[in-house]
Protein backbone atom coordinates (compact mmCIF):
# COMPACT_ATOMS: atom_id res chain seq x y z
CA UNK A 1 0.00 0.00 0.00
CA UNK A 2 1.37 3.40 -0.96
CA UNK A 3 1.57 6.34 1.45
CA UNK A 4 -1.36 7.97 -0.35
CA UNK A 5 -3.49 4.83 -0.16
CA UNK A 6 -2.63 4.43 3.52
CA UNK A 7 -3.67 8.01 4.23
CA UNK A 8 -6.91 7.55 2.32
CA UNK A 9 -7.64 4.38 4.30
CA UNK A 10 -6.99 6.26 7.56
CA UNK A 11 -9.32 9.06 6.54
CA UNK A 12 -12.04 6.64 5.45
CA UNK A 13 -11.72 4.75 8.74
CA UNK A 14 -12.01 8.00 10.70
CA UNK A 15 -15.14 9.03 8.76
CA UNK A 16 -16.82 5.67 9.32
CA UNK A 17 -16.03 5.72 13.05
CA UNK A 18 -17.38 9.25 13.41
CA UNK A 19 -20.57 8.40 11.52
CA UNK A 20 -21.21 5.28 13.61
CA UNK A 21 -20.56 7.04 16.92
CA UNK A 22 -22.97 9.80 15.88
CA UNK A 23 -25.73 7.21 15.53
CA UNK A 24 -25.91 6.74 11.78
CA UNK A 25 -28.30 4.20 10.28
CA UNK A 26 -25.31 1.87 9.78
CA UNK A 27 -24.28 1.92 13.45
CA UNK A 28 -25.57 -1.54 14.34
CA UNK A 29 -23.75 -3.27 11.47
CA UNK A 30 -20.61 -1.20 12.01
CA UNK A 31 -20.41 -1.98 15.73
CA UNK A 32 -21.07 -5.70 15.23
CA UNK A 33 -18.37 -5.98 12.55
CA UNK A 34 -15.94 -3.90 14.60
CA UNK A 35 -16.22 -5.99 17.76
CA UNK A 36 -16.13 -9.21 15.79
CA UNK A 37 -12.85 -8.13 14.20
CA UNK A 38 -11.12 -7.24 17.50
CA UNK A 39 -12.49 -10.14 19.56
CA UNK A 40 -9.20 -12.12 19.69
CA UNK A 41 -7.34 -9.16 21.24
CA UNK A 42 -10.21 -7.53 23.11
CA UNK A 43 -9.32 -8.63 26.65
CA UNK A 44 -5.64 -7.83 26.23
CA UNK A 45 -6.37 -4.35 24.92
CA UNK A 46 -8.97 -3.61 27.60
CA UNK A 47 -6.50 -4.28 30.38
CA UNK A 48 -3.54 -2.71 28.61
CA UNK A 49 -5.20 0.52 27.52
CA UNK A 50 -6.88 1.08 30.91
CA UNK A 51 -3.68 0.21 32.81
CA UNK A 52 -5.70 -2.68 34.30
CA UNK A 53 -8.05 -0.28 36.10
CA UNK A 54 -11.00 -1.76 34.21
CA UNK A 55 -10.93 -4.82 36.47
CA UNK A 56 -11.64 -2.69 39.53
CA UNK A 57 -14.39 -0.82 37.70
CA UNK A 58 -16.16 -4.08 36.91
CA UNK A 59 -15.91 -5.28 40.50
CA UNK A 60 -17.41 -1.99 41.69
CA UNK A 61 -20.29 -2.36 39.23
CA UNK A 62 -21.01 -5.89 40.46
CA UNK A 63 -21.09 -4.65 44.05
CA UNK A 64 -23.60 -2.00 43.00
CA UNK A 65 -25.84 -4.74 41.57
CA UNK A 66 -26.48 -6.00 45.13
CA UNK A 67 -27.08 -9.51 43.86
CA UNK A 68 -27.14 -10.69 47.50
CA UNK A 69 -30.80 -9.69 47.58
CA UNK A 70 -31.54 -12.64 45.27
CA UNK A 71 -28.45 -14.90 45.26
CA UNK A 72 -30.27 -17.68 43.39
CA UNK A 73 -31.78 -15.44 40.74
CA UNK A 74 -31.24 -15.13 36.99
CA UNK A 75 -29.08 -12.15 36.02
CA UNK A 76 -28.59 -10.55 32.63
CA UNK A 77 -25.17 -9.36 31.47
CA UNK A 78 -25.99 -7.42 28.32
CA UNK A 79 -23.43 -6.42 25.72
CA UNK A 80 -21.50 -9.16 27.50
CA UNK A 81 -18.56 -9.27 25.11
CA UNK A 82 -16.00 -11.81 26.31
CA UNK A 83 -18.02 -12.49 29.48
CA UNK A 84 -15.70 -10.78 31.98
CA UNK A 85 -18.61 -9.41 34.04
CA UNK A 86 -20.57 -12.67 33.91
CA UNK A 87 -17.55 -14.65 35.10
CA UNK A 88 -16.76 -12.18 37.89
CA UNK A 89 -20.37 -12.25 39.08
CA UNK A 90 -20.48 -16.04 39.06
CA UNK A 91 -17.32 -16.13 41.21
CA UNK A 92 -18.79 -14.10 44.05
CA UNK A 93 -18.92 -16.04 47.35
CA UNK A 94 -22.53 -17.02 48.00
CA UNK A 95 -23.72 -16.53 44.43
CA UNK A 96 -25.98 -19.47 43.51
CA UNK A 97 -27.79 -18.03 40.53
CA UNK A 98 -27.32 -18.07 36.76
CA UNK A 99 -26.08 -15.43 34.34
CA UNK A 100 -27.24 -14.92 30.77
CA UNK A 101 -24.41 -13.28 28.83
CA UNK A 102 -26.02 -11.67 25.79
CA UNK A 103 -24.14 -10.03 22.94
CA UNK A 104 -24.89 -9.60 19.25
CA UNK A 105 -21.27 -10.38 18.28
CA UNK A 106 -20.85 -14.15 18.33
CA UNK A 107 -17.03 -13.94 17.94
CA UNK A 108 -16.86 -11.89 21.15
CA UNK A 109 -18.82 -14.51 23.07
CA UNK A 110 -16.71 -17.31 21.60
CA UNK A 111 -13.55 -15.51 22.74
CA UNK A 112 -14.83 -15.70 26.32
CA UNK A 113 -16.35 -19.19 26.38
CA UNK A 114 -13.21 -20.85 27.79
CA UNK A 115 -13.13 -18.62 30.87
CA UNK A 116 -16.81 -19.37 31.51
CA UNK A 117 -16.42 -23.15 31.33
CA UNK A 118 -18.01 -24.96 34.25
CA UNK A 119 -19.76 -21.83 35.53
CA UNK A 120 -23.51 -21.08 35.59
CA UNK A 121 -23.19 -18.81 32.56
CA UNK A 122 -25.30 -19.07 29.43
CA UNK A 123 -23.86 -17.17 26.44
CA UNK A 124 -26.57 -16.05 24.04
CA UNK A 125 -26.15 -14.30 20.71
CA UNK A 126 -28.82 -11.62 20.94
CA UNK A 127 -29.35 -7.96 20.18
CA UNK A 128 -29.79 -5.78 23.26
CA UNK A 129 -32.95 -4.36 21.68
CA UNK A 130 -34.72 -7.75 21.75
CA UNK A 131 -33.69 -10.30 24.39
CA UNK A 132 -35.04 -13.87 24.21
CA UNK A 133 -36.21 -13.57 27.81
CA UNK A 134 -39.65 -13.41 29.39
CA UNK A 135 -41.00 -10.28 31.03
CA UNK A 136 -39.74 -9.74 34.61
CA UNK A 137 -37.64 -12.93 34.42
CA UNK A 138 -34.37 -11.44 35.70
CA UNK A 139 -33.48 -10.53 39.28
CA UNK A 140 -31.17 -7.85 37.94
CA UNK A 141 -29.12 -6.71 34.95
CA UNK A 142 -25.70 -5.22 34.36
CA UNK A 143 -23.80 -3.81 31.40
CA UNK A 144 -20.16 -2.77 31.16
CA UNK A 145 -19.09 -0.39 28.39
CA UNK A 146 -21.95 -1.35 26.11
CA UNK A 147 -24.87 1.06 26.23
CA UNK A 148 -23.14 3.76 24.19
CA UNK A 149 -22.93 1.21 21.36
CA UNK A 150 -26.68 0.63 21.14
CA UNK A 151 -28.31 1.71 17.91
CA UNK A 152 -31.24 3.02 19.97
CA UNK A 153 -30.34 3.78 23.59
CA UNK A 154 -33.87 4.47 24.81
CA UNK A 155 -35.26 1.30 23.21
CA UNK A 156 -32.42 -0.66 24.81
CA UNK A 157 -33.15 0.77 28.27
CA UNK A 158 -36.84 -0.08 27.88
CA UNK A 159 -35.94 -3.64 26.85
CA UNK A 160 -33.86 -4.08 30.01
CA UNK A 161 -36.76 -2.70 32.05
CA UNK A 162 -39.01 -5.29 30.41
CA UNK A 163 -36.95 -8.30 31.49
CA UNK A 164 -35.98 -7.11 34.99
CA UNK A 165 -38.43 -7.95 37.77
CA UNK A 166 -39.92 -5.11 39.84
CA UNK A 167 -37.47 -4.17 42.58
CA UNK A 168 -34.52 -5.58 40.62
CA UNK A 169 -31.45 -3.46 39.97
CA UNK A 170 -29.93 -2.35 36.69
CA UNK A 171 -26.28 -1.24 36.74
CA UNK A 172 -24.53 0.60 33.91
CA UNK A 173 -20.74 0.93 33.86
CA UNK A 174 -19.72 3.26 31.07
CA UNK A 175 -16.97 5.61 30.00
CA UNK A 176 -17.59 9.32 30.49
CA UNK A 177 -15.88 12.65 29.89
CA UNK A 178 -13.96 14.07 32.89
CA UNK A 179 -15.27 17.42 34.14
CA UNK A 180 -12.01 18.89 35.43
CA UNK A 181 -10.47 20.77 32.48
CA UNK A 182 -6.90 19.55 33.01
CA UNK A 183 -7.97 15.92 33.42
CA UNK A 184 -10.27 16.23 30.41
CA UNK A 185 -7.44 17.61 28.28
CA UNK A 186 -5.01 14.87 29.30
CA UNK A 187 -7.66 12.19 28.81
CA UNK A 188 -8.57 13.66 25.42
CA UNK A 189 -4.95 13.55 24.27
CA UNK A 190 -4.58 9.94 25.39
CA UNK A 191 -7.91 8.86 23.87
CA UNK A 192 -7.49 10.63 20.54
CA UNK A 193 -3.76 10.34 19.94
CA UNK A 194 -2.26 7.46 21.92
CA UNK A 195 -5.06 4.91 22.28
CA UNK A 196 -5.95 4.64 18.54
CA UNK A 197 -2.34 3.97 17.59
CA UNK A 198 -1.79 1.25 20.20
CA UNK A 199 -5.22 -0.26 19.52
CA UNK A 200 -4.68 -0.38 15.77
CA UNK A 201 -1.18 -1.83 16.17
CA UNK A 202 -2.28 -4.69 18.43
CA UNK A 203 -5.75 -5.42 17.07
CA UNK A 204 -5.08 -4.70 13.40
CA UNK A 205 -8.25 -2.59 13.24
CA UNK A 206 -7.91 1.09 12.32
CA UNK A 207 -11.51 1.97 13.02
CA UNK A 208 -12.21 0.25 16.33
CA UNK A 209 -10.03 2.46 18.48
CA UNK A 210 -11.02 5.59 16.60
CA UNK A 211 -14.64 4.76 17.30
CA UNK A 212 -13.98 4.48 21.07
CA UNK A 213 -13.10 8.15 21.76
CA UNK A 214 -15.68 9.34 19.24
CA UNK A 215 -18.44 7.34 20.89
CA UNK A 216 -17.46 8.55 24.37
CA UNK A 217 -17.41 12.21 23.39
CA UNK A 218 -20.85 11.93 21.75
CA UNK A 219 -22.51 9.83 24.45
CA UNK A 220 -25.12 11.20 26.84
CA UNK A 221 -23.92 13.05 29.93
CA UNK A 222 -24.24 11.31 33.29
CA UNK A 223 -27.29 13.42 34.16
CA UNK A 224 -28.91 12.77 30.80
CA UNK A 225 -28.36 9.02 31.06
CA UNK A 226 -29.94 9.04 34.52
CA UNK A 227 -32.98 10.87 33.13
CA UNK A 228 -33.32 8.38 30.30
CA UNK A 229 -33.14 5.48 32.75
CA UNK A 230 -36.01 7.04 34.70
CA UNK A 231 -38.01 7.49 31.51
CA UNK A 232 -37.47 3.80 30.67
CA UNK A 233 -39.01 2.65 33.95
CA UNK A 234 -36.26 2.75 36.58
CA UNK A 235 -36.59 4.58 39.89
CA UNK A 236 -34.14 5.67 42.58
CA UNK A 237 -31.59 6.31 39.83
CA UNK A 238 -28.18 7.53 41.01
CA UNK A 239 -24.67 7.64 39.63
CA UNK A 240 -21.09 8.19 40.70
CA UNK A 241 -17.87 8.93 38.87
CA UNK A 242 -14.81 6.69 38.87
CA UNK A 243 -11.11 7.51 38.36
CA UNK A 244 -11.36 11.30 37.94
CA UNK A 245 -14.50 11.00 35.83
CA UNK A 246 -13.09 8.65 33.19
CA UNK A 247 -15.95 6.23 33.89
CA UNK A 248 -19.22 6.24 35.80
CA UNK A 249 -21.59 3.77 37.41
CA UNK A 250 -25.33 4.36 37.11
CA UNK A 251 -27.77 2.36 39.22
CA UNK A 252 -31.53 2.17 38.91
CA UNK A 253 -34.28 0.00 40.40
CA UNK A 254 -37.10 -1.41 38.28
CA UNK A 255 -40.15 0.54 39.36
CA UNK A 256 -42.98 -1.33 41.02
CA UNK A 257 -46.53 -0.65 39.95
Amino acid sequence: MTATESQQAEERSAREAAAASAGSSEKRAYVRAMFSSIAPRYDLLNHLLSFNIDRGWRRAAIRALEWERAPSGLYLDLCAGTLDVAVELSRQPGFRGRVVGADFSEPMLRAGVAKAAGRPIHPVTADALAFPLADASCAGAIVAFGVRNLADLDAGLREVARVVAPGGRFVILEFSSPRVPLIRALYGFYSNRVLPRIGAWISGSRGAYRYLPESISRFASAECLADRMRAAGFSSVNWRSLTFGVAAIHVGTKATK
